[in-house]
């Protein structure tokens, strides 16, 4: 029984020096960001015995539980890069750019603490790379966000300098109701206005507007919106190069984008568009819906070939183009594209959005930040660096965007205090300091009873 007894207290020498160990560790990292407080939890070692006259002695074992799932306090920071996760989920990242180094197995963390370093990727002070989904130039991520393999290293220094050839361009317009329809005077049969008379000059239009779109070098070009009444509730609509040697030079005549006839509805709203270059189509959709014919820009610089959405707005609505009888005039016009400046700085967005910041002004839109949940995020392998790994415990990690599927949202200029209460760990630190010299006491009534067992 004596021997019992001493092993008891070696027992409880060794789970209270692990104890100890643990609030150490808590006290040490009481001000590391994103630090999740680990609690020692201690059971009982019971050797089993068929006696019930006799007692047999067992002992203590420590296990170590990381509060993972637990929401530190969100401090403001003056970083823009300084990130938060306000509810559940953690930041994907990797210790290695490239998936296909030793380093690139995807770790979790909440230490959203990222700087770019020399070559402008988003690190923290891990070392960990920050990864999103990369976002192209029409604003889209990968339809399948689950796969891992479409996540990239946060770097936005490889922009400067770029261009973004124009994809899409939303008109809005009134052309007067009341003006006198051109019916003669046109190369059509019988003089009518056909196809390519507004941008060869052979009919004066009623309405005419210059826009500017960009090719994929950057280089900026002239787009005329041209119209002329030719009916009721009927005006023919072109768009041609300001410039015909610039944009589509072999078409007849030369710089012709696209040509049709624009219908209203009685009440000024647009009704359906008639295209006939380059394609022959009408577009006559339900109510609500939009007339957004296409045309392909080929520019003579060099460029590639580029293919414009040009949104009229929707069928009887007046969010587009319109018929009223007020001067014929160029709303606003909203056209994509662009040449970028000199990166100067990073956004980020409560739903994850990158967006790079530029010194001419402009802004572009260039990685979705992911959140990966965790059915049981307590049960994660904790890793180097205040990083997290998957294990048997935690289940299968979701990557969803932020704010979806029970993910928190991310919190710019933030970061998330340590979870450590220090008053509380100090108590603790008492308790478990005598409790290991109770221990010991054990260790000494033990030998001093296997001393007089000696004797007699």
């Amino acid at each position: 029984m004596a021997f019992a007894a001493l092993s008891s207290g070696v027992s409880g020498l060794t789970a209270f020096t692990e104890g100890i160990g643990i609030i150490s560790d808590n006290i040490v990292n009481v001000n590391t960001v994103g630090y999740k407080e680990t609690r020692s939890r201690f059971t009982t070692l019971v050797t089993e015995t068929q006696s019930t006259t006799r007692f047999s002695p067992g002992g203590v074992a420590a296990r170590a539980q990381t509060l993972i799932s637990e929401q530190g306090l969100l401090r403001s920071t003056a970083s823009q890069t300084d990130l938060g996760v306000d509810g559940a989920g953690f930041f994907v990242v990797r210790a290695a750019p490239s998936a296909n180094s030793p380093d690139g197995e995807i770790q979790f963390t909440r230490a959203g603490n990222f700087t770019p370093d020399s070559a402008g990727f988003l690190k923290n002070t891990a070392g960990n790379f920050l990864l999103g989904f990369p976002i192209d130039s029409q604003g889209n991520i990968p339809t399948n966000i689950g796969d891992l393999n479409t996540l990239e290293p946060i770097n936005v220094s490889g922009l400067t300098g770029t261009a973004e050839a124009t994809s899409e361009v939303s008109l809005r317009a009134n052309l007067q109701s009341s003006l006198t329809a051109t019916t003669t005077g046109g190369s059509g049969v019988g003089g009518v206005v056909a196809q390519g008379d507004l941008a060869d000059g052979t009919i004066p239009p009623d309405f005419a507007q210059t826009i500017t779109v960009f090719d994929s070098q950057g280089s900026s070009q002239g787009l005329t919106l041209a119209a002329v009444k030719t009916g009721t509730n009927t005006f023919r609509f072109e768009i041609f190069a300001q410039d015909p040697t610039a944009i589509n030079v072999a078409e007849t005549p030369p710089g012709l984008v696209m040509s049709g006839e624009i219908n209203f509805n009685s009440d000024g709203s647009l009704a359906s568009f008639n295209q006939e270059f380059p394609n022959a189509v009408l577009i006559n959709p339900a109510n609500g819906q939009q007339i957004s014919p296409t045309a392909n820009l080929n520019f003579a610089g060099g460029a590639s070939t580029e293919t414009v959405t040009f949104n009229f707005g929707r069928a009887g609505d007046n969010d587009g183009i319109t018929q009223f009888d007020s001067t014929s005039t160029l709303i606003s016009s909203n056209v994509n594209g662009a040449v970028f400046g000199n990166v100067i700085g990073t956004n980020i967005s409560e739903d994850g959005v990158v967006t790079a910041l530029f010194d001419n002004g402009l802004s572009r839109d260039v990685f979705q930040l992911p959140v990966a949940t965790f059915p049981n995020p307590d049960g994660l392998t904790r890793l180097q660096g205040n990083a997290f790994g998957v294990s048997d415990n935690s289940g299968n990690f979701s990557v969803v965007l932020p704010g979806t599927g029970g993910a928190g949202t991310i919190a710019p200029s933030t970061l998330e205090a340590s979870t450590v209460d220090l008053a509380e760990e100090f108590a603790d630190l008492i308790v478990t300091q005598r409790s290991f010299s109770a221990s010991t006491r054990i260790i000494s009534a033990a030998d001093e009873v296997l001393e007089e067992l000696v004797r007699i």
